[in-house]
C-alpha cells in the first residue's frame, strides 16, 4: 500500500509540475515542466531526506560528533531497533529549542532519526524512549519515504504557485488579466492542495506509529507522558524555522493553535492520540 502511495505521490508531483509549467509558459513551460518533473522524481526518491535534514540544520550524532547526545540516544535507539528487527538508523540533532522529533529516509536501510535540543532537555529517558519508538514505528511501517516525498511535493506546489503569480506569459491586456487571475488562483489553491496531501498521509499513520511505540516499549504510558509534555512545550516554544511543507514529518505538529489551524492540522489531536493509547493498556497488560 505504501509503495502504491509513493507512486501516486510521484505521479501527482509530475502532474502538478506539468500543469503549472503549461499555465505559466504554454507549450515551452510544459516541456520544461516535464524535464523538471523527471529530475524532481529522481531527487525526491533519493535525496528528499537529506533536504529535510538540511532545512533544519541537523547535525550528525556520533561518538565523534555530539558524543554526549550519542551516549544517551544510541542505547535507546539500538535496543528498540533490535526489538523491531530494524537496522540502526543514523542519528541527528536539530539545534532548535522547541521540543520535537522526526524520522526520514527512503527505506529502513537508509533511515535517519532527528531530535531537537529542546526535546532532549524536556524528556526523561522513558519518555524519550516512547518518542523514539514512535519514530522507529514510522521506519518499520515504511512511512518515511512517503513523508519525505510529500514534503518535497508540498514545497514544489507552494513554490509553483508563487512562480505563477510573478512570472508567466506577457501578451495583450486580456492575456495579462487572465495570467493575473490564474496566478492568484494558484496562490490560494496550491497551499491548500499541499496541506490536504499532507493530511491524507499523516493522520492515520500517526496512530499506527503510536501503537508501535506502546507495543515495543511494553507500555503506552511512556508516549502518553511525552505527548502531554510536547503539547505544552510546542505552544510555549514555537519552532523558529518550521515550514508547513514539512510539518507532517514531526511527532507533533510544530504549528499550534485552534480553529482552522486544528481543522487543517497534519496530525490527529493530542487528546485523541492519548485516548487511543490509554485504551491499549489492557491489551498490553
Amino acid at each position: 500500500m505504501n509503495a502504491l502511495k509513493t507512486v501516486l505521490l510521484l505521479g501527482l508531483l509530475s502532474g502538478v509540475l506539468l500543469f503549472g509549467g503549461e499555465a505559466i509558459a504554454g507549450r515551452q513551460g510544459l516541456e520544461w515542466g516535464l524535464v523538471i518533473a523527471i529530475g524532481m522524481n529522481f531527487f525526491s526518491y533519493f535525496f528528499s531526506d537529506k533536504l529535510a535534514l538540511m532545512s533544519y540544520s541537523a547535525q550528525p550524532v556520533t561518538p565523534q560528533d555530539n558524543p554526549q547526545v550519542y551516549a544517551r540516544l544510541a542505547p535507546l535507539v539500538g535496543n528498540l531497533s533490535q526489538k523491531m528487527g530494524l537496522p540502526m538508523p543514523k542519528l541527528w540533532l536539530v539545534p532548535e529549542d522547541s521540543p520535537n522529533a522526526f524520522a526520514t529516509g527512503r527505506d529502513p536501510q537508509h533511515a535517519s532519526v532527528a531530535c531537537t535540543e529542546g526535546i532532549l532537555r524536556l524528556m526523561s529517558d522513558r519518555e524519550l524512549e516512547g518518542v523514539l519508538a514512535h519514530e522507529l514505528g514510522h521506519v518499520l511501517h515504511r512511512d518515511i519515504l512517503i513523508s519525505s516525498i510529500a514534503a518535497t511535493l508540498a514545497t514544489a506546489i507552494t513554490f509553483l504557485s508563487r512562480l505563477a503569480f510573478w512570472f508567466g506569459p506577457r501578451g495583450d491586456e486580456e492575456d495579462e488579466r487572465g495570467n493575473v487571475w490564474s496566478g492568484l488562483l494558484m496562490m490560494i489553491l496550491a497551499p491548500i492542495a499541499a496541506m490536504l496531501i499532507q493530511m491524507a498521509i499523516s493522520r492515520t499513520r500517526e496512530f499506527s506509529a503510536d501503537a508501535a511505540s506502546a507495543k515495543y516499549t511494553g507500555s503506552p504510558d511512556e508516549l502518553i507522558g511525552a505527548l502531554r509534555k510536547l503539547e505544552i512545550g510546542v505552544q510555549q516554544v514555537p519552532m523558529a524555522d518550521a515550514s508547513p511543507a514539512t510539518a507532517h514529518m514531526f511527532i507533533l505538529n510544530p504549528f499550534s493553535g485552534g480553529g482552522l489551524a486544528r481543522l487543517f492540522s497534519t496530525h490527529p489531536s493530542t487528546e485523541e492520540r492519548i485516548a487511543r493509547l490509554q485504551a491499549m493498556r489492557g491489551a498490553l497488560g
